[in-house]
């Protein structure tokens, strides 16, 4: 069905603009919000009546559009993006970005206003987005997109904690076999089925001992009597 807008919509046209638009869109959203009016006689008298300061409303909107084109095409904006060391970026440069990065400078624009090649920037360098402004008048605004370092854990780093308290659990019972190896005493070694045996002095001690034997012996036997004479 056909309506008149009786305000500016962005996604539709202008106030004063017949527009043709689906009979639900219009009674659930145009009329009760007041955006747009039905296309009938009535309407059409009542617009043409305003026609002359919807003109004057429409030439202030294209003076402004002029000063806010000549103010974005002045501006280079700068974004910092993660990167690796060959310029790609970890992400991209959307017209989101752009929308936020101009909200900083104080430019209110809608994100589906700003146009970029590709629709997105994907490596480091200099671009250029375009932003749509009042009816046929566009602005170019210079990016220069910078990368940024991203750091990367080195192959060395730091256990896990769970290897790291394995670590620390075979060296705490290394230490305490090596503390049990060098306190073992000749009692504990003899323990363990081990005899220390002299290297020297142990023919001597035998031999002495068989001697004092033999002393013995000699002394316990009694004495004898001399054979008489013939």
């Amino acid at each position: 069905m056909k309506v008149i807008l009786n305000k500016d919509l962005s996604t539709l046209g202008e106030e004063g603009d017949v527009k043709d638009v689906a009979r639900g869109y219009a009674r659930n959203y145009l009329f009760p919000r007041g955006i747009a009016l039905p296309h009938t006689p009535q309407t059409l008298k009542i617009f043409e009546a305003r026609r002359e300061e919807i003109e004057v409303r429409k030439a202030q909107k294209r003076q402004n559009s002029q000063g806010l084109k000549e103010k974005l095409e002045a501006l280079e904006i700068s974004i910092t993006m993660p990167a690796g060391a060959n310029g790609k970026l970890y992400g991209a440069v959307t017209s989101q970005t752009v929308a936020d990065e101009l909200t900083k400078l104080g430019f209110q624009i809608e994100r589906k206003r700003i146009e970029l090649a590709g629709n997105s920037i994907k490596s480091t360098g200099k671009y250029k987005a375009v932003v749509k402004l009042y009816e046929s008048a566009s602005a170019e605004i210079q990016i220069v997109v910078i990368g940024q370092a991203v750091k990367t854990e080195t192959p060395h780093g730091p256990a896990r904690p769970g290897r790291r308290r394995r670590d620390e659990a075979h060296e705490e019972t290394a230490q305490v076999n090596a503390a049990s190896d060098e306190g073992s005493s000749p009692s504990e070694a003899a323990g363990t089925g081990e005899t220390a045996v002299p290297e020297s002095g142990a023919g001597e001690t035998a031999a002495g001992n068989e001697d004092g034997e033999a002393a013995s012996a000699e002394s316990a036997s009694p004495p004898q009597a001399d054979a008489p004479a013939e």
